[in-house]
């Protein structure tokens, strides 16, 4: 201990006692300098012993050792949620620009007078399919404004606020979906 210190305060009131020592080789020390040949050889037999090391090798258990939690869960969602809606606005937008270059007259009128034609149960899966991603990208949204805020951060709030993003995206998609 008292060495380590006399060697930290020698070092702190000389820095260029460590480089020196770090940047000038041991005594003896030989160095070797093998040829282009020699280094490619042995750069192509290491490359093939890593290569039959790695066949053999296990895989990395990655996320599957771990049992699954809401906060990670959520934050997945929440990033799939927030590209499938992005996603959707510019293919829809990209659609409508689109139509009249192909033939095709996307307008208001013929977009209400598909959706009224087509079968209700049709209308509900449709209506849920947008519904649920948006409500719970919303309130996920909202949660996360509240964290940037300093609130609800300790593991018990998380958690809660966890839960009643998923209840409030239930009832919203519900109220959205048989409205």
């Amino acid at each position: 201990m008292l060495a380590t210190r006399s060697i930290l305060k020698t070092v702190a009131q000389n820095p260029s006692v460590l480089r020196n020592a770090i940047a000038t080789p041991a005594f003896g020390v030989r160095h070797f300098n093998a040829s282009r040949m020699a280094q490619a050889q042995c750069a192509d037999s290491e490359s093939e012993l890593l290569r039959q090391q790695r066949k053999v090798r296990p895989v990395s258990p990655h996320l599957t050792i771990y049992q699954p939690q809401i906060t990670a869960v959520l934050s997945g969602l929440h990033r799939i949620t927030g590209v499938a809606i992005g996603g959707a606005f510019y293919l829809g937008a990209l659609t409508y620009l689109a139509a009249p270059a192909f033939g095709a007259t996307i307008d208001t009128t013929s977009i209400i007078a598909s959706a009224a034609a087509a079968p209700v149960a049709l209308k509900v899966i449709a209506k849920a399919t947008l519904a649920t991603p948006f409500v719970f990208h919303s309130l996920n949204g909202v949660r996360h404004l509240v964290w940037d805020a300093g609130k609800c951060l300790d593991i018990k709030s998380v958690y809660t606020t966890g839960y009643a993003v998923l209840a409030g995206t239930a009832v919203g998609t519900a109220y959205l979906t048989f409205m």
